[in-house]
């Protein structure tokens, strides 16, 4: 179980919900609310007073955690940790595993991993590539109540919502390939996921190239060239320097990475 942070802020009120029903409660339409899962982004947020919050809803107790299969499909608990999800099949698994280090992955958990967004200078949100390329839905509370919606468009508003899970159907082949540079493991500064469903139909996306993480279209059109593929993902997206690595590097690295993950693809079908 995830454990409770000491979290102890001037002033304001702190609700700890024991069930997923009281947790929508308490978050109501999001009004005023922080957010805390795990800890490892939002804590830090308010040491260094990026945020002061004035009501904390702690998401520890709230039963939020857990892997349930039913046949293919898999749901994942907003509360799970990162983790447990290391054992899980490419992209998810390897995603997870790249993941800062085993302190920082028992601790956070996938709701606040998908809900970060960019960190002072650094790309957030590892996870967000992986579960984008897997196709998930996410279903959240919020103002208009509980509903369920691709991910890809929970993304856009996930600062109005309260994740309860995300869902997906296991695919025919996964792959997952990332920069992996010394000293930068606390954040990943690129990283490409890909899918292959029981369908046929392949998927890509990528973290470190904006805000939150992106699918990438025109690399999966041309995704029977791999070396063409890699070039088409630069179109999809909108590089930046930060901390991390410089947009130059990410345009040169991103096509390779593409191919990488194309070619472990038809590896593994």
């Amino acid at each position: 179980m995830t454990a409770i942070p000491d979290v102890k802020p001037a002033a304001g009120e702190v609700v700890i919900p024991t069930s997923a029903e009281e947790a929508v409660d308490a978050f109501g339409d999001g009004s005023g609310v922080t957010l805390v899962g795990g800890g490892t982004i939002v804590l830090a947020d308010m040491n260094y007073g990026r945020i002061a919050p004035s009501r904390v809803v702690l998401l520890g107790r709230a039963g939020l955690a857990g892997i349930a299969r039913d046949r293919s499909q898999v749901t994942i608990g907003a509360g799970t940790s990162v983790q447990d999800l290391i054992g899980l099949a490419a992209p998810l698994g390897p995603c997870a595993a790249n993941v800062a280090d085993i302190e920082i992955r028992l601790q956070g958990t996938v709701g606040g991993n998908l809900c970060a967004g960019a960190g002072g200078e650094v790309p957030r949100g590892d996870l967000q590539g992986a579960f984008l390329a897997l196709g998930a839905t996410a279903r959240s509370a919020g103002d208009d109540g509980i509903g369920t919606e691709p991910l890809e468009e929970f993304l856009t508003r996930r600062d109005e919502r309260l994740l309860l899970d995300v869902s997906f159907e296991e695919p025919a082949a996964g792959a997952f390939a990332s920069l992996s540079r010394p000293h930068t493991h606390d954040y990943t500064a690129l990283a490409v996921s890909g899918v292959r469903t029981p369908g046929g139909e392949l998927r890509l996306a990528a973290t470190g190239v904006g805000s939150w993480g992106q699918r990438l279209p025109s690399a999966e059109a041309a995704a029977a060239d791999p070396e063409q593929a890699g070039r088409a993902a630069l179109g999809d997206v909108d590089l930046r320097d930060d901390a991390l690595a410089s947009a130059w590097y990410r345009e040169h690295t991103l096509p390779i990475l593409v191919q990488r993950v194309l070619v472990r693809l038809e590896e593994a079908t």
